[in-house]
C-alpha cells in the first residue's frame, strides 16, 4: 500500500502523540508528501481516484498503527470529497491546486458551530465559530458552512487556515483519539474571494444526484457522510485486529493465576475466536459495500437513498462488530494485561469515539433505514 514506508515512524509516534495530544510533526509532514493526500481526489483535478476499497484498506493501516493519525486523514479523505461535490467545475481550479500541492483540509461543523458571513467587494469576511475541528491543527484548509447577512440559507467556501483571521483552540480533551486535534476553529475577520463561495443545501446528497447539477467527477454524486462510513470502518477493523495480533502475542508466555497457563485456557481460545471471528465479518462487511460503491463509480451510476443507506448501515455495523471484538478482547487480557499493556489501553480508549461518530451513530443509522423500509422518507439531512 501506498502508506507502507510511512507505518513504522507512525506507530513509533503513537504513544507520545496520545500523551502530547498532537501528531508528530515530521509524521504530518510525511503524509502531507506521500500520494496518500490525494486518493480521494478524481483525476480532473490532479487527484489519484482511488478507488473506495483502496482508501479503506490505506486508512485501516493507518488505524493499526495510531488511530488518532488515522482519524485525521479519515477526516482530510472524506471531507475534501464533500468540497469537490460542492464546489463543483466553476472551481475546479481552486480544487486542482489544493491537490497538486497536497493540502490538508478540515470541516468543522459539529454542534456549537455558529459563522456568519458578510460582503465586502470581490471578498466575503467570516466571523464565529466551529467546532469539532478534526485535524485542525494540521490543516492548510478549512471548509466553512455560513450563513450571510441578511439571509437564511447556508453558503459554504474554502478557507485558507493560514491567515491572521483564523484561530484554532486546541481544546480537545476527551479521552479518545487525543491527538486527533478535534479542536474549535475560530474565524474573526477571515476573508475567502466572493467568488468561491457557493450554496449549501441542507439534504446535499439530494443535489449531488441531480443529473442537472454539474460536478468535476460522476464519482462525487457518491454521499461523503455515507463514504466516510465505510472508511470509518475500515478504521475500527484496523484498531479490534491490531490489538487482537497484540494479545495473541503478549499472553504466549503470560499465566494466570495458580501458574495455568492463559495459551492453555479454553475461555481465551473461545473469547479470541470469537473476537477474530467478529473482525473478519466487520471487514467484510465494509468491503463489500465498499465493491459495491466503486462498481457503481464505475458504471457511471448515479446513488439512491438506498444506496446511501447500505454505505450507512455497513459502516455502522463493522463498527459495532469490532466494539463486541475489542470487549473480549479486553476480557482475556484482564486486569493484569491491562496493566502490564499500555497499548492495549490506549487502544481501547480510542476506539470508544468510534461507533459514537454522528455520521455513522447506530440510533441515528438504524432510524432511517428503519423508514426506508417501511416506504417512509428518510429524515436525515446529512
Amino acid at each position: 500500500m501506498r502508506i507502507d514506508p510511512l507505518l513504522p515512524a507512525i506507530a513509533a509516534q503513537a504513544a507520545r502523540a496520545d500523551q502530547t495530544r498532537s501528531i508528530s510533526a515530521e509524521v504530518i509532514a510525511a503524509i502531507k508528501a506521500s500520494d496518500v493526500m490525494r486518493l480521494s481526489a478524481a483525476t480532473e483535478i490532479g487527484g489519484l481516484a482511488g478507488s473506495v476499497v483502496e482508501i479503506g484498506q490505506e486508512l485501516e493501516a493507518v488505524a493499526g498503527a495510531c488511530a488518532s493519525t488515522a482519524w485525521c486523514l479519515w477526516n482530510h479523505l472524506a471531507t475534501f470529497h464533500l468540497f469537490c461535490g460542492l464546489l463543483g467545475p466553476s472551481n475546479a481550479d481552486l480544487l486542482r491546486s489544493v491537490t497538486e500541492t497536497q493540502r490538508w483540509v478540515c470541516f468543522p461543523a459539529g454542534a456549537g458551530t455558529a459563522t456568519k458571513g458578510r460582503a465586502s467587494g470581490d471578498t466575503t469576511i467570516l466571523d464565529g465559530v466551529a467546532a469539532f475541528g478534526t485535524g485542525a491543527r494540521y490543516a492548510d484548509f478549512i471548509g466553512v458552512s455560513f450563513v450571510p447577512e441578511g439571509e437564511r440559507a447556508v453558503r459554504f467556501a474554502l478557507v485558507d487556515a493560514h491567515q491572521d483571521g483564523v484561530r484554532i483552540d486546541p481544546d480537545w480533551q476527551a479521552m479518545s483519539l487525543r491527538a486527533s486535534a478535534t479542536d474549535h476553529v475560530y474565524y474573526e475577520g477571515a476573508r475567502t474571494p466572493a467568488s468561491q463561495v457557493v450554496p449549501f443545501p441542507p439534504r446535499f446528497r439530494e443535489t449531488l444526484r441531480d443529473p442537472g447539477f454539474s460536478v468535476v467527477s460522476g464519482r462525487y454524486r457518491e454521499d461523503w457522510v455515507a463514504l466516510s462510513d465505510l472508511w470509518l470502518g475500515w478504521i475500527t477493523t484496523g484498531v479490534a485486529d491490531t490489538a487482537l495480533r497484540e494479545t495473541c502475542a503478549s499472553i504466549q508466555g503470560r499465566r494466570a493465576i495458580l501458574g495455568v497457563k492463559m495459551i492453555e485456557r479454553p475461555t481465551v481460545h473461545s473469547n479470541l475466536g470469537r473476537a477474530g471471528a467478529l473482525i473478519g465479518a466487520a471487514r467484510a462487511v465494509v468491503r463489500d459495500a465498499c465493491h459495491r460503491t466503486d462498481a457503481r463509480i464505475a458504471a457511471g451510476a448515479t446513488p439512491t437513498e438506498a444506496d446511501y443507506l447500505d454505505q450507512m448501515s455497513a459502516g455502522m455495523t463493522a463498527a459495532q462488530l469490532c466494539d463486541d471484538a475489542m470487549r473480549l478482547i479486553l476480557r482475556v487480557l484482564g486486569g493484569a494485561g491491562l496493566r502490564e499493556g499500555p497499548a492495549f489501553e490506549r487502544r481501547y480508549r480510542d476506539f470508544q469515539a468510534m461507533p459514537l461518530h454522528i455520521n455513522a451513530h447506530p440510533d441515528r443509522v438504524t432510524e432511517q433505514l428503519g423508514r426506508h423500509l417501511l416506504g417512509l422518507p428518510t429524515e436525515n439531512p446529512f
